[in-house]
């Protein structure tokens, strides 16, 4: 025993001096831009192996011109910012007064002071609210990394009427005191207390950002909906469960952007797979856990349509079958993002992409798109569930009974790609919803725990006008059918030419009103 105590001893020193090592003679000379003449080949890349939360000290700074300014008198604290930041730049505290000034007093540089006390202010929902309550409120702030935004301006589009984030032209005297903010942020001001996480709203859980294992430095497009579908499924399982879980991803853009050499950007226990093969390597990772007695650990696997839904569907039907406690988070871009846009079983009728382009002689896609979420809910007690990012407490309450739910699950994401999808950078929760609205994808949540039918199992709250096949404006009577949300996207311009609109797009949303008209069937409601 003692002998096993010293080499496991050894080991733990030996694994803490690579780590260090690693940090001072790889990470420095890549985030210098001395890796390529310097660096030689080292153990770490020969054997795959990339230590935690290197990706934290990645910065994004020279990529935009602009970036996000706030006006904290105009903040409402809804969260929503913070929430689809595909980049994990901004983070929000709430901290009582006398808290808040002991911080600030150390701050000893005025300009920094008083560019940091700006960025409090007291909301209703934490200032007002408490004090009618008779309990101590707190002064709300928010913090924007300029090492970590790209600039994509989604956050802009979500703050919407509130007006307190806007786009500005990028100054290096206001970047310095942002940064100096941020450090101060991190360095003084404490975390929020549980007091102020109202366990009804959801989004409040990302208050608390140590409990983060994304934080930022992804390679991922700026506004990628990709990284947004993962970081909400991990942060609602860390805000629960901490980082007691393990990640098995399917090649992919999920697993590239996550481990572009040096940078990682998650501090828990990963592993990236074959494209096709991560539901079998997730299930064996889930096996050898229990028998280590690791019950309670979490295993979520993670891939694209591709690796899901199309490449991969035989093995990931096999995985649910086994009835193991695992989670499956598919983020449905409805094509290859990874190899160019290539078409998937997922990708909508009509849609132009790589193999199915658009022409005289193809009008895009011509299959219809294949539902994954409906063909996992014909096995055996899976929870099945279809979320939006764009609606975010629907998504992070669909997460949290999933991950209770003992046995296997699969969450279908909606993830807009930028490039592919051909959307403005900061359109990916505007997009997320139209596709909601439109019934491109409805949202729906099929747990087993409900009952012994479909019927009792199937909840399609969420979607607007559930009685309707097509959901209308109540004022001015607009139809939002499958159309009206393919004007919005690149990806189905060719379909508007001359101002008609094409049979081929016209079968797609003949395919979408099916395919809404079934999970109404299934859930008793048609």
């Amino acid at each position: 025993m003692s002998k096993n105590k010293d080499q496991n001893s050894e080991k733990f020193d030996r694994d803490s001096r690579d780590l260090t090592n690693f940090q001072t003679d790889v990470l420095q000379k890549y985030l210098t831009g001395k890796a390529d003449a310097e660096l030689p080949a080292d153990a770490h890349s020969a054997r795959s192996l990339l230590p935690p939360g290197t990706a934290r000290g990645r910065s994004f700074a020279s990529i935009a011109s602009e970036f996000p300014a706030y006006d904290a008198q105009k903040c409402v604290a809804c969260m929503e910012c913070v929430v689809v930041c595909p980049d994990a730049a901004i983070h929000a505290r709430v901290t009582p007064q006398a808290e808040m000034d002991q911080a600030l007093s150390k701050v000893t540089d005025p300009a920094v002071r008083d560019f940091a006390q700006s960025r409090f202010s007291k909301t209703v929902k934490f200032w007002n609210t408490y004090e009618k309550q008779g309990k101590t409120p707190g002064q709300f702030s928010l913090w924007i990394d300029p090492d970590k935004c790209k600039g994509c301006g989604e956050c802009v589009q979500v703050c919407g009427d509130h007006a307190a984030l806007s786009m500005k032209l990028k100054s290096d005297e206001e970047m310095a005191l942002t940064t100096k903010a941020v450090e101060f942020s991190h360095q003084h001001l404490p975390g929020t207390a549980e007091q102020y996480v109202n366990p009804r709203l959801l989004t409040d859980m990302f208050l608390q950002d140590e409990k983060w294992v994304y934080r930022g430095g992804a390679g991922s497009c700026m506004g990628c909906g990709e990284i947004t579908s993962l970081k909400l499924a991990i942060g609602a399982t860390t805000a629960k469960y901490g980082d007691n879980l393990a990640i098995v991803a399917a090649t992919g853009c999920n697993s590239v952007f996550s481990s572009t050499y040096p940078y990682n950007i998650f501090n828990v226990p990963w592993t990236n797979s074959l494209f096709e093969n991560a539901a079998p390597t997730g299930l064996g990772v889930r096996m050898r856990l229990n028998q280590q007695g690791k019950n309670d650990t979490k295993v979520w696997i993670l891939g694209g349509d591709g690796a899901m839904a199309d490449i991969g569907l035989q093995a990931v039907s096999r995985a649910l079958a086994t009835g193991e406690d695992i989670n499956i988070l598919v983020m449905d871009t409805q094509s290859y993002s990874n190899t160019g846009g290539q078409a998937s079983t997922s990708t909508f009728t009509g849609q132009s992409a790589k193999m199915s382009a658009h022409g005289k002689a193809s009008l895009g896609k011509t299959e219809r798109r294949k539902e994954l979420g409906v063909i996992a809910m014909m096995h055996p007690d899976v929870f099945v569930a279809q979320v939006s990012p764009a609606y975010p407490n629907h998504f992070l309450r669909t997460v949290l009974d999933a991950l209770e739910y003992p046995g296997p699950s699969l969450i279908v994401a909606y993830s807009p790609c930028m490039p592919e999808h051909g959307i403005a950078d900061d359109a990916g929760a505007e997009r997320a919803k139209a596709a909601v609205i439109s019934r491109a994808f409805p949202l729906y949540v099929h747990d087993p725990r409900k009952g012994n039918t479909i019927k009792e199992r199937l909840d399609l709250r969420g979607n607007p006008s559930i009685g309707e096949e097509w959901h209308k404006d109540p004022k001015t009577g607009e139809v939002f059918d499958f159309v009206w949300f393919a004007r919005k996207e690149g990806r189905f311009a060719q379909h508007f030419k001359g101002g008609k609109v094409s049979e081929s797009l016209l079968k797609s949303q003949e395919d979408r009103q099916k395919n809404w008209n079934l999970i109404r069937e299934l859930a008793g409601l048609k």
